[in-house]
């Protein structure tokens, strides 16, 4: 696979999961995320500060070294090249990255609690444990970055963190993949809330985890 073909074929997977994302109704007001792709051991590719409406054209080549090799990113962007490449390189199996301030997952960020894993859309796209929190730190800043990479070492399976006061961080092999989760975690947060006002949610019994992988093995196999 030629280097622009790659380029270009994780493009259009970017601007797809962020069109996903909008469509699916879990994004901030605002509108505020970040994404980015693996492109090899150095440079990823990430969206310019900007989703709504994202084009693949718009989207930069960036080392991990934080400089732009390709493309321009606005400022707001450039401060979070950091945590992108660091979680790159803890997890050398990540293929995608997504940012965001969806709702419901950020008022457990907001609150400093561990979102339980209590909805099978999470155990099935990969997020089979509580999402952690990572403690605060200034938007891209060593301590930051630092607090994530030391909950990814404390969680070697985890594949999202709730940033602190902050939002939500999840990673995947791929953009479709990394986006499905983002909703299955909003989704499950809006349940969890939810489930508050009428008791409290409960814990799968003991095999949940067992039984929905032979379940998908079934229909797969």
């Amino acid at each position: 696979m030629s280097d622009t073909y790659a380029r270009t074929e994780r493009a259009e997977q970017l601007v797809e999961a962020a069109e996903g994302l909008f469509a699916a109704g879990v994004m901030s007001h605002s509108g505020h995320a970040n994404l980015s792709a693996r492109l090899d051991g150095e440079r990823l590719l990430l969206t310019p500060g900007f989703v709504r409406g994202l084009r693949p054209g718009q989207l930069a080549t960036v080392g991990f070294d934080g400089q732009v090799l390709e493309g321009a990113l606005q400022s707001v962007s450039a401060e979070i090249i950091a945590m992108h490449s660091a979680v790159y390189r803890a997890r050398p199996h990540v293929g995608a990255i997504i940012h965001t301030h969806s709702p419901s997952a950020t008022a457990f960020a907001v609150a400093h609690r561990p979102l339980p894993c209590r909805t099978e859309p999470m155990l099935r796209f990969g997020q089979a444990e509580d999402v952690p929190v990572v403690p605060w730190g200034p938007r891209g800043s060593d301590v930051s970055v630092r607090g994530i990479v030391e909950v990814l070492r404390r969680r070697p399976t985890t594949s999202a963190v709730l940033l602190a006061n902050h939002g939500l961080l999840v990673f995947g092999p791929d953009p479709a993949a990394t986006a499905h989760l983002v909703v299955a975690i909003e989704e499950s947060a809006e349940a969890e809330i939810a489930a508050a006002a009428i008791g409290g949610a409960v814990d799968f019994p003991p095999g949940a985890q067992e039984a929905v992988r032979a379940s998908i093995a079934r229909v797969t196999s």
